[in-house]
């Protein structure tokens, strides 16, 4: 299970890269902090039952802090 989140951590270190390069700093920031969040847990050697409990608690955070953001901070149609 240390292995998923390593992989994890490399994949949002490539769009880290990639949101970096198109100029979207705020979210290569997010991204690169989530990268080191991944990175740390994964090399922690914990049990695979503490590796689901982190992996549920950060899918959590990310759909109530999604549904927050969608509901009341974005613009509709911001990008016209």
């Amino acid at each position: 299970m240390d292995r998923v989140f390593r992989m994890l951590a490399f994949w949002t270190g490539i769009f880290t890269v990639m949101f970096y390069v198109g100029d979207m700093e705020t979210m290569a920031y997010l991204f690169l902090a989530q990268t080191i969040f991944f990175l740390g847990v994964g090399y922690l050697k914990l049990s695979e039952r503490m590796y689901m409990y982190l992996f549920a608690t950060y899918c959590t955070v990310f759909f109530i802090g999604f549904t927050f953001y969608t509901n009341f901070i974005l613009v509709p149609g911001f990008g016209h």
